[in-house]
């Protein structure tokens, strides 16, 4: 996957992009979420990580993209806001179980772990270290 790509993929996956009929927009990360159909897409989490090994690089430099940075933000603010927080629309409503909120929690604290190292320059293998822990438990 190149730099454009990647971009392309966040913007979608942060329900950002200028193109709303891309099928992403719909089935991202941040748009499988509303409305919600019952299931987390865990190929998007995963999609997500492999940007980020994308924007590595980038994310490392002195100053930032901004809608890069936008789109990371708005993706783990958002997620949080909706499923995780017992106020938000998907718990409030009963819309997804526990053990979907413990996923996707899972799934924010890693992302959020792989952008704050890469952005403090503690370099690839620190950030992904905790993910390649999780990719190890979800093969078992």
């Amino acid at each position: 996957m190149e730099r454009e790509e990647a971009v392309t993929l966040l913007k979608c996956h942060s329900f950002s992009y200028d193109d709303l009929s891309h099928p992403k927009m719909e089935n991202g990360f941040i748009g499988s979420l509303r409305p919600f159909r019952g299931h987390l897409i865990k190929e998007n989490f995963h999609e997500l990580m492999e940007i980020l090994r994308v924007l590595a690089s980038e994310l490392a430099r002195p100053s930032l993209d901004r809608e890069v940075m936008a789109c990371l933000w708005g993706i783990t603010h958002m997620a949080r806001a909706w499923a995780v927080e017992p106020e938000g629309m998907l718990r409030s409503n009963n819309l997804i179980s526990d053990e979907q909120v413990t996923l996707m929690e899972q799934w924010l604290n890693l992302l959020s772990y792989v952008v704050m190292i890469l952005i403090e320059g503690g370099g690839e293998e620190e950030a992904f270290w905790e993910y390649h822990q999780y990719l190890q438990e979800e093969k078992n």
